[in-house]
């Protein structure tokens, strides 16, 4: 739903532009890119503001509370309950996130509220401390977010609450007050300060002595009871926690500026128990054994969840020790060492059995085996949104708590509900804190399925509240829980809420409707409105979302792992700029919004939508990387070739000069002198839309096919025949690869063949939409293929985005043509296929440092080159360098060059420089290669050439 202003925005977006040094929005785009969060709802908001640092942070709240508008808070955007969209959101993430000091001894951080929790882990890690709380959001969740929903992870067990780890926040109220609050305050010396921050206190500790009572015996009964505001933390024998009771207020009380944190020692050594269980509610009955001994984590993940694992994922949780079952416990225990460690596993174990357990055991001390079976559970909040057969989930009834104790009993009635209902869900969560996460299969499509999503959430909050619970245990109220509170604090206990609201904020505008007033939980929810029904026409095929263009959109559920900056694949240009439009879920709400049509209202020809998609390097890394498959360089190439259809003179003029490129490189051949000195001038680069800085690559002066004709083969292909890939770039650009796979192939005792006539993927002509000249490209080299196709013979292609754009793309294109699959089937990388062939290459030991393709990590994998590298003896190191920032046409175009070196100076770069001479530089990727040219001094190798060096006398 669009929000109506009851204040004048305009003159607000002015006094901001005066008085900030950051950024206000104000327009289409904008506002669309904040409408939602990671919940099932939808607020447009009348601005935006990015503020410059903490002062900017402070000023704009000020400016926005004294017109009177709602003020949002806003970190990572991860909310699941919806309490970070409305009003005048302030995005604190992108700016105001120093680590302003990590004291050691004291055991304690100073942050600002924009600081990503994996960067504070990363800080602190080599100081043997880390901060206790730790969401699986880690990799984007930001302090702030996390105070404000008091956000608990998977060691909260072991290590508390984000309240039970904030020594103090300096806050500002939305009059302007500022002040300190601490976790152990002195009432007395706290109410006799002047003016407000005097006042604040005499009133808080008048609340709390006039209803000791009732907050006694209502709230924190439990460590999960998350919901509504922490009144208990003001009593006197919680040391009149002021900091704790801010932590969970979701921005409703003032905004924080900076924040003081504990920090925990790290365990000297911990080990993996992993519990296996016939279902969810056995292992909950194992629960409080477990407790008993003290372990650092206790999580559920169910086999719902790891049959929605990508193959070679799932595949490597039963390697790393996955043991039987359909439900599993992931239990850390710590030690002073590993025996330690391992000896507290093994007396839990032996109590688990003598208690009568059914469960099945494993104990996982190899740290990569670990975090395989830890991605199982991360991984989680997106793995559950998609069925194996598409069948979409949501959130709603998402984190509800109990007392551990009466977790079976819980479990027991929610599946006698969803049975009720005709629902089914997958679950995953804090075990050992009785706190449990749902994505259920609700209707939010239709008013008939709203009305049983309010029924099934009713009868749901009774089970938890007779059973002593919380409907929030970790992500707060928002808009799906704040209607609940009634039902399980009472009216007296929401009297308490209102009045404590009144205290900070009398006004009313930092967040409201959050907890206090809110609006029907059923109200505003993004599912029920025009997207759903507009299924447009497209190219690609989009089979796993029941070929429907608007269900590939709400693949997006907003968890944001794509703004993660450290590690991955995805997504290269969030991680060079920081901005919400440049991460792939900025792009793929602007894309819903688009199918929305009230906010973003010219549909395919959006300039919105282009500019956001700009940026995109196509790299496919949301492909693999992010946990529901976001494929936004399929998204992208969809859009642009709707955008520009019927306008090419639209087009940017390096969508001819690239994407045309396997067309012009046979003219190109014919004459490779002339054309390469003339495209060193600088009119080609200004005609070609090609940015300056780049060098265009150099046509060979003889083509790979052309020297393929004019040879004898060197083998009598005893073990058959391959048919080589000529793609564009090795046939025009690298034709000494093409030689050197020939030679290998022939020495692994194949006959090498090329198709009779020139193919190609239509890999350029995708990236840059066009898509309906791609569909005409592929079919006609595919129609080439078939005598090859029909005897089985196997395709090998050595430019890894030409073998993805025939395993991925071909078949999304061309979904009616079965040559496309039978295509798809029949190609293998060089890797794969001399990985498979049993062949042993020649033993070439030494090092070498490896650039893995961002298409190759998406859609094929890497793990064949690195056993035909080990088969070689070679020590190969393997980035986590993500993107090489090329990608294709990408890097090369005017107006790229900045973010395309900038994300390769991120890891690849640096990295290539620091090699030995003697290290060996392997890159598959023309890209790749041409990125580390441009970049370095060093001339990287394809992995055939790598392994032909080998096989000639004298190397």
């Amino acid at each position: 739903m669009i929000a109506s202003a009851s204040y004048d925005v305009r003159r607000l977006a002015r006094a901001l532009e005066t008085e900030l040094r950051g950024s206000v929005g104000a327009d289409a785009g904008s506002r669309a890119l904040y409408a939602t969060d990671a919940s099932n709802y939808r607020v447009v908001p009348d601005l935006v503001v990015v503020p410059a640092d903490q002062e900017d942070l402070a000023t704009a709240v000020l400016l926005a509370a004294a017109a009177g508008a709602p003020v949002t808070l806003r970190g990572a955007g991860t909310s699941m309950a919806g309490n970070a969209i409305g009003g005048v959101v302030v995005d604190a993430s992108r700016h105001v996130n120093r680590i302003l000091a990590i004291d050691g001894e004291a055991g304690s951080a100073v942050v600002e509220p924009g600081v990503v929790l994996a960067d504070l882990l990363a800080a602190a890690s080599p100081l043997g401390l880390t901060f206790g709380p730790d969401p699986s959001s880690a990799s984007r969740a930001t302090l702030g977010g996390m105070i404000a929903n008091n956000a608990c992870g998977a060691h909260s067990v072991a290590w508390g609450t984000t309240a039970d780890n904030v020594r103090s926040l300096d806050v500002m109220l939305a009059d302007g007050t500022r002040c300190t609050v601490d976790s152990i305050g002195n009432r007395e010396e706290l109410a006799g300060r002047r003016g407000r921050e005097g006042e604040l206190h005499r009133r808080l500790q008048g609340f709390v002595d006039r209803h000791e009572l009732v907050i006694r015996r209502r709230f924190g009964q439990f460590s999960r009871q998350i919901s509504g505001y922490a009144l208990h933390r003001l009593l006197r024998e919680n040391r009149y926690d002021v900091a704790g009771l801010l932590c969970g207020s979701e921005g409703g009380f003032a905004t924080t500026l900076q924040a003081t944190v504990a920090l925990t020692p790290l365990p000297a050594a911990r080990v993996l128990c992993v519990l296996g269980f016939g279902d969810g509610v056995a292992s909950a009955e194992s629960v409080p054994v477990v407790l008993r001994h003290d372990p650092l984590t206790m999580e559920s993940i169910n086999s719902e969840l790891i049959e929605r694992l990508p193959a070679d994922v799932h595949a490597a949780a039963i390697e790393a020790g996955l043991p039987g079952g359909r439900a599993w416990l992931l239990v850390e225990m710590g030690g002073a060492d590993h025996a330690s460690a391992v000896v507290a596993a093994t007396e839990m174990f032996e109590e688990l059995r003598g208690s009568g357990s059914p469960g099945t055991v494993s104990l996982v001390t190899d740290a990569a085996a670990q975090r395989v079976l830890w991605r199982c559970r991360t991984d989680a909040a997106g793995l559950a949104t998609r069925r194996a057969d598409g069948t979409e989930a949501w959130g709603g009834w998402e984190d509800a708590a109990v007392p551990p104790k009466r977790l079976s009993d819980y479990l027991r009635g929610l599946d006698e509900l969803l049975c009720r209902h005709g629902l089914s869900g997958a679950s995953y969560g804090h075990f050992g804190e009785g706190c449990m996460h749902m994505r259920i299969d609700f209707d939010l499509f239709s008013r008939a399925g709203i009305a049983t999503y309010r029924e099934f959430i009713e009868q749901a909050t009774a089970l938890v509240v007779a059973l002593g619970g919380s409907v929030s245990g970790e992500h707060g109220d928002g808009r799906a829980r704040s209607e609940l509170l009634g039902r399980m604090y009472g009216a007296d206990g929401l009297r308490l809420l209102s009045e404590m609201k009144d205290i900070w904020d009398p006004a009313r505008v930092m967040n409201p409707g959050i907890i206090v007033d809110p609006p029907a939980f059923d109200a505003g929810i993004r599912h029920d409105g025009p997207a759903k029904d507009r299924s447009p026409l497209t190219l690609f095929a989009y089979a796993d979302d029941n070929h429907n263009f608007a269900q590939a959109q709400r693949r997006c559920v907003g968890i944001g792992k794509c703004r993660q900056h450290s590690g991955g694949v995805m997504c290269p240009s969030y991680q060079v700029t920081r901005e919400e439009l440049h991460s792939t879920r900025g792009r793929a709400h602007l894309l819903w919004e688009m199918l929305q049509g009230d906010v973003i209202t010219d549909g395919w020809r959006s300039a919105e939508v282009r500019d956001a998609l700009d940026l995109c390097l196509s790299c496919k890394g949301c492909l693999s990387d992010c946990p529901v498959n976001v494929d936004m360089a399929t998204y992208k190439a969809e859009f642009t070739q709707h955008h520009y259809a019927r306008r090419p003179w639209a087009r940017p003029l390096s969508h001819w000069s690239m994407g045309w490129l396997p067309l012009s490189s046979r003219f190109a051949s014919r004459t490779p002198r002339l054309v390469n000195r003339l495209a060193r001038l600088p009119l080609a680069k200004r005609l070609g839309g090609i940015a300056p800085e780049r060098e265009i690559p150099a046509f060979a002066a003889q083509t790979f096919t052309s020297w393929f004709a004019g040879r004898s083969p060197a083998a009598d292909g005893a073990n058959g025949e391959v048919l080589l890939w000529p793609d564009t770039f090795t046939n025009h650009l690298a034709p000494d690869i093409g030689a050197a796979a020939v030679e290998v192939l022939e020495a692994a005792g194949y006959r090498v063949v090329l198709p009779e006539k020139p193919v190609c993927c239509g890999l350029t002509w995708i990236s840059t939409g066009q898509l309906t000249r791609a569909k005409k490209v592929i079919a006609r080299s595919l129609a080439d293929l078939a005598p090859s196709l029909t005897a089985e013979t196997p395709i090998i292609v050595l430019e890894p985005s030409c073998a993805a754009a025939l395993r991925h793309d071909a078949p999304a294109l061309l979904a009616h043509n079965p040559l496309a699959r039978a295509t798809a089937d029949a190609t293998h990388t060089f890797a794969e296929f001399l990985n498979r062939s049993g062949w042993r290459p020649p033993q070439l030991g030494g090092e070498a440092l490896v650039q893995t393709h961002c298409h190759q990590h998406a859609v094929l994998g890497f793990d064949a080159d690195r056993s035909l590298l080990a088969a070689a003896s070679v020590k190969a190191t393997v980035l986590d360098s993500g993107c090489c920032g090329l990608a294709g046409n990408f890097g090369f175009e005017r107006g790229h060059y900045e973010v395309s070196n900038a994300a390769g100076e991120r890891v690849l770069l640096p990295a290539v420089r620091e090699a030995v001479p003697t290290t060996a530089i392997v890159a598959d990727g023309f890209s790749c290669r041409a990125q580390i040219t441009h970049g370095t001094s060093r001339q990287p190798v394809h992995l055939a050439q790598l392994l032909a060096g080998g096989l000639r006398p004298g190397r």
